[in-house]
């Protein structure tokens, strides 16, 4: 799939059917090629490998509105793999890599539903804008992605600048509008080089199954759902009733446990509905609309920079903010270049927090999308970088989990950052809405039930799970996945209108811990100053092997120095005046900067055939910084032509030479002149004079007694020899 200069390859594959599973098994793959954008990988072997955090970030958007839509009961491992084969910097791959996927699996015999399409929406000067370039994005306050099918939206991921619920609604529409068009072409690419879809492979549900589940289970399910049960008793509850299911059906349908769980599973989903839709209330009691209790606090912690404990219910989540200086950055190499992130959120998903064991390491691809998430939210709050100059990091530990761990992640880290003295615009919430649905007959108000800060059962078993995180004025993020065949934009306005009265209540619970950023840093955070010098000099600061700056931060106790390639130099330290003292000795370092056009009297270091190396500022006399030194061209030595470089300066009989500072050239390199400053005190050197006919003609200036005996001496050398 094309689009401008930017080539990408998808493509879709299944294996055997696995009879023994009760899930479908898809896994979804993407890459950035480097070689798509003409350059390689800064990793030691130059090989791109292991997905960086951005690839793992497409491939969920890619996995989860095709995994709705592939037919339930679907049991062949499937994959999804796709490449960028040539990128023209443009615009982002994104939305190309989605519609790319699922034309491959809409082309294959998989039995995908309808065709899936992607969009992605920018809102510049109050306009919305269809997949704008990358330069266009830089001036967005909306960054949103769409997915859906002709009929319905499936997916959203979308980060706003305090943007309200109905522009958010709109801009989803305006997406939606191009995706049915795109929808509509694949339609007929499938009538044309598509496979006949693969549902004979599907096992049709057992008779009689489903209806004898019901009669035998629903009151006990019922019983576990009355609401009067904590999370841990009603998942012991669960799965003793789960036992005693599989148990009742072992006879019967001995080769069909698959099919058991399922039956069990939409029992579930069908009674956890009813008991909404009946007596407006949850299986935990609360009521559609109604938050868990919020319990917050922050500055938990004495050496951190910043903490917070933020508590939904079970959900609880431990945040600390750690600021720094620009080294502290988080560097990315993708194929627009490299990337620097000045402010950065990582979560941590731990097996304990839902009472298991398991792998703890490297984050998986739900912690690294979760994280993604809860950052967006915060990143318009923070102030600029000229009023703010640290690097930020937030971290997330959730303690413990039933449901939204990611928007109690936003509650927590906007504490944190608040607790560390960040001078945020406004405090930050997020609330995860769900829907209940009565059957698979679609979303209608009849048949589906929104429900505000859901559980992990209600994520479970629900149909959607819409995360919104904003202030009290707008929206800065929010993201949809759903498990059915589409959201209608009505559904999906009342969701957001109902997560806004969610967002309001937690903002007014956590003003009860902080209502607003610290007023001062605090003492464990380090003091920071700055000081700009040319780049050029970058390396008399920071001196041969990183000397200079080491003895810098030594003698005067300070934290750190950081210096950043465009010259602007971060002093990090606890003492202000001695981070003074070393802000006064940078210049000293850096010494005089040359004046293009100003005659310096030089040292000559080196004499080539080429021209002449002449020192035009001296270095430091204990060796730490070095001169200046710059080439004075043989063609600029005099102002007639020179032959013999060597020659001529020992002719001269001197160790310096006056010569005129005449900037750098395009490699960098210091160009000095003698023949300008020759020229200078000869009235211009090579002066115009008007003949006959108004034609300019040239006259050279007369060469001085000085200089015809220099050039008389340099001769008679060559003659003896």
């Amino acid at each position: 799939m094309t689009r401008g200069d930017s080539v990408l390859y998808a493509t879709a594959s299944r294996d055997k059917d696995k009879r023994d599973i009760d899930f479908l098994p898809l896994s979804v793959e993407h890459q950035e090629r480097f070689s798509s954008a003409g350059t390689t990988s800064g990793a030691f072997n130059k090989r791109d490998g292991r997905p960086a955090e951005h690839e793992i970030l497409v491939c969920r958007l890619i996995d989860r509105p095709l995994r709705p839509l592939i037919a339930e009961g679907w049991r062949h491992e499937t994959q999804l793999l796709s490449w960028i084969l040539s990128y023209d910097g443009v615009r982002t791959c994104d939305p190309l890599a989605i519609t790319a996927s699922a034309a491959a699996l809409w082309l294959s015999d998989v039995p995908l539903l309808k065709p899936v399409a992607a969009a992605m929406v920018g809102y510049i000067d109050g306009q919305l804008v269809l997949n704008p370039t990358v330069e266009q994005m830089k001036h967005s306050r909306l960054n949103l992605t769409v997915a859906g099918t002709k009929e319905a939206v499936l997916m959203i991921e979308g980060a706003a600048d305090f943007l309200p619920e109905d522009l958010m609604v709109e801009a989803v529409t305006f997406g939606h509008e191009a995706i049915k068009i795109q929808c509509a072409g694949l339609e007929e690419l499938g009538k044309v080089a598509g496979k006949a879809k693969k549902y004979d492979s599907i096992k049709p549900p057992v008779e009689g199954l489903q209806e004898a589940m019901d009669e035998l289970f629903t009151d006990k399910v019922d019983e576990i759902f009355n609401g009067d049960m904590a999370k841990k008793d009603q998942s012991a509850a669960q799965s003793q009733l789960n036992e005693a299911v599989m148990l009742e059906f072992e006879e019967k349908y001995p080769e069909e446990k698959a099919a058991v769980k399922a039956a069990f599973k939409d029992l579930l989903c069908r009674r956890m509905f009813a008991k909404a839709k009946a007596s407006g209330t949850r299986i935990d009691g609360r009521k559609l609309n109604e938050v868990r209790v919020i319990d917050s606090e922050a500055g938990l912690f004495p050496r951190v920079h910043g903490s917070a404990l933020f508590t939904r219910g079970e959900t609880q989540v431990v945040a600390t903010a750690t600021l720094g200086d620009s080294g502290m950055r988080q560097k990315i190499d993708r194929i627009s270049g490299m990337e620097e992130k000045r402010f950065y959120l990582q979560y941590t998903f731990p097996p304990s927090c839902v009472g298991e064991t398991g792998r703890v390491g490297a984050p998986g691809r739900r912690e690294v999308g979760h994280g993604n998430l809860a950052e967006r939210a915060l990143v318009p709050t923070l102030p600029s970088e000229a009023d703010f100059p640290y690097a930020i990091r937030v971290e997330s530990l959730v303690t413990e989990s039933n449901g939204s761990s990611s928007m109690a992640s936003v509650c927590g880290g906007c504490l944190a950052l608040m607790d560390a003295g960040v001078p945020i615009k406004s405090p930050i919430a997020g609330i995860a809405m769900g829907m209940l649905l009565g059957d698979k007959g679609g979303v209608s108000d009849e048949n589906a039930v929104i429900v505000s800060d859901i559980l992990g059962t209600e994520d479970a078993l629900g149909t959607m799970d819409f995360k919104v995180a904003g202030n009290k004025e707008g929206i800065t993020t929010f993201q949809l996945d759903i498990k059915c065949e589409g959201l209608t934009l009505e559904t999906m306005k009342k969701a957001l209108d109902q997560a806004k009265e969610g967002r309001l209540h937690i903002l007014g619970e956590m003003e009860k811990a902080l209502k607003e950023p610290r007023a001062e840093l605090p003492a464990s955070v380090p003091k920071m100053i700055k000081v700009t010098i040319s780049p050029d000099s970058i390396g008399k600061v920071i001196g041969p092997g990183g000397r200079q700056i080491r003895a810098l931060i030594e003698d005067f106790k300070l934290d750190n120095i950081d210096v950043d390639e465009s010259g602007e130099i971060q002093i990090l330290g606890f003492d202000m005046e001695q981070m003074e003292k070393a802000k006064e000795m940078i210049p000293t370092y850096v010494g005089p900067e040359p004046e293009e056009g100003k005659i310096y009297t030089g040292k000559i270091t080196g004499i080539h055939n080429f021209g002449v190396f002449v020192e035009i500022l001296p270095g430091a006399e204990d060796g730490s910084t070095p001169g200046l030194e710059g080439l004075c061209h043989v063609s600029e030595l005099h102002i007639e032509r020179v032959r013999n470089t060597e020659g001529f300066i020992r002719a001269m009989n001197t160790e310096t030479l006056e010569v005129v500072y005449q900037g750098k050239n395009k490699k960098g390199q210091h160009q000095l002149s003698r023949k300008a400053v020759l020229e200078e005190r000869r009235g211009g050197g090579k002066r115009s004079i008007n003949g006959a006919g108004g034609a300019n003609e040239e006259q050279k200036a007369e060469m001085s007694k000085e200089e015809i005996d220099v050039i008389a001496a340099a001769i008679d050398g060559i003659s003896e020899l």
